[in-house]
């Protein structure tokens, strides 16, 4: 058994499950229930597709590990992803429409790399499958969450709401705010600005959130091991 039966990824449409298969199908549907349990702060009230990968699964057994996600989380999967290239337009397609319908009462998502000089603004959660780069802007009056690499500016809780998150899976932001509260990145001799700190430093990028924690935002890990071995 490999010593991580089940790994998360993010994918070009969604999330890539990485499943051992050497374990028992049930003792691999534990060990997916404590991983979505564990990030679920991550990923709370997400609408995610999801691929399978590094196991051969019966259409029963991969409805089976959806309904174990959705029962123990608030997650819900839209769709199931086909490794095929071919699939993509359909998948894009099923992806938007979902997104058009939804996006009002459960956030926006968008799809690509935002590049300097662009902004975005959601009037609710924001969920940006790609990064951000130094120059762009996310704003949205709930969380923010960003499945690739932050190195702009994001606002959360634009509204004033400082209960709110920015998460993201490589956090090196020029700028974050969340609600009233603003931090900025460390100078480039390393002195950091006064509203953010990070609770520990990490010699490689890993996944992090950013709340408001004693009147500053503070910049920490996200504990799970389902992001340990994100590549």
């Amino acid at each position: 058994m490999n010593s991580q039966p089940v790994i998360i990824k993010s994918s070009k449409n969604g999330i890539n499950l990485i499943l051992d298969d050497t374990l028992s199908f049930h003792e691999l549907l534990e060990e997916i229930r404590a991983k979505f349990i564990d990030s679920e702060k991550f990923f709370k009230n997400a609408h995610i597709a999801i691929s399978f990968e590094g196991r051969v699964l019966s259409q029963a057994e991969q409805f089976e590990i959806i309904d174990t996600i959705q029962h123990h989380t608030s997650i819900t999967v839209i769709c199931i992803l086909d490794h095929d290239d071919l699939m993509d337009e359909v998948i894009q397609r099923r992806m938007g429409a979902f997104i058009e319908e939804h996006a009002p009462q459960t956030g926006h998502f968008y799809k690509g790399t935002l590049r300097s000089g662009q902004q975005i603004e959601s009037e609710t959660s924001m969920v940006i499958l790609g990064d951000v780069n130094p120059g762009a802007k996310v704003i949205a009056k709930g969380n923010i969450v960003v499945l690739g690499s932050l190195k702009g500016i994001a606002y959360a809780g634009a509204s004033g709401d400082d209960s709110c998150f920015v998460a993201a899976l490589e956090m090196d932001p020029v700028q974050i705010k969340i609600g009233d509260y603003m931090g900025r990145a460390a100078d480039k001799k390393g002195t950091p600005t006064k509203g953010l700190r990070r609770k520990q430093k990490e010699e490689a990028p890993v996944p992090q959130i950013a709340t408001v924690y004693e009147q500053q935002i503070l910049i920490e890990p996200i504990s799970s091991g389902l992001f340990k071995h994100i590549l």
